[in-house]
Parts: structure tokens; sequence; C-alpha cells
């Protein structure tokens, strides 16, 4: 049932794509994407079906949604040049740490972190709340908090090589 609803985001994802960015319809597929996020880690604990795949599955649907909305959102936002540079940073350090991941154990390795579910979280949250807080503002915050989950990640990883 936990992939099911997994595969739930990877489905919003795709009709994301096709939806014009911040329209209703665009909303609620987004919001049903965020939705499916926050349970099938719960259903999977619940039903005792935690696996390895359901994990990669999550991961991969957590990032499908993540490349599709900036892929939509970037063309209709006025971003900051420094705002993509940071932007660019997080995102150098993650695949440095799959990499690392990759290379040490063999494996893809994501680190669900409490750091990293707050991230998330605030990142869905963002395009939520444009009409209430300046983009440049509130994207100082989420990226603070980014900046440090990837980098508590790429530590786990490296601590778990030493085990």
């Amino acid at each position: 049932m936990a992939n099911i609803i997994t595969s739930v985001r990877s489905l919003c994802s795709v009709a994301l794509l096709f939806c014009t960015a911040l329209s209703p319809t665009f909303y609620i597929l987004y919001l049903l994407a965020g939705v499916t996020d926050m349970v099938d880690g719960t259903v999977a604990r619940k039903t005792n079906t935690v696996s390895e795949f359901g994990s990669k599955l999550d991961t991969i649907a957590d990032f499908a949604f993540v490349v599709v909305c900036l892929i939509k959102l970037i063309s209709v936002l006025d971003i900051p040049v420094w705002l993509y540079l940071w932007i660019g940073v997080i995102a150098a350090i993650k695949v440095i740490n799959l990499v690392f991941g990759l290379i040490e154990q063999k494996k893809l390795v994501a680190e669900h972190t409490i750091m990293n579910k707050v991230t998330g979280f605030m990142l869905f949250i963002l395009p939520l709340i444009l009409s209430i807080a300046d983009l440049k503002y509130s994207s100082i915050v989420v990226c603070t908090v980014a900046t440090f989950a990837a980098i508590q990640e790429g530590r786990f990883i490296r601590s778990k090589r030493r085990r």
C-alpha cells in the first residue's frame, strides 16, 4: 500500500508538467503529492511493509516531484542570481553525498534525516505562501536549513562507512 501511495506522488509529478504553474489544478496536484509524501512512510511503518525498495522509490518520487516543481516554478518566479547559486551549491553537496555513498557503500544512499524532512516541508510550503511572503527573504531561511541538512546528510553517510 505504501508503495502505491508513493507511486501516486510520481503520477502527480508527471501531471504537474502539463498544468499551468500556480493554477488551481497545479495546487490540487501539488497538495496531493505533498500529502502522499507525508503518509507513505507512516503507512509503511504501520503496516510493517518498510523495505529497501520502498525507500528508494520514495527517494525517486521525491526527486521527481522536486525537479518538476523547479521546472514549473522557475519560469514564473523572479529568482535572484544569488539564489540560483545557493541552490546550485546545495545541489552539488547532495550530488557529492550520493556519489560518495555509491562509491563507498556500492549503493545509492539517501538519509531520511529530521533536517531533510524539515527542509522538504519548508520547500513544500514555499509555493503556498508566495502571496504572503517575499521569496527573497523566505528563501534565505529555506536555503540555510537545506544547506545544513545536506552537510549533515553527508556526515551521516560518511560515518556509516566507518561502522
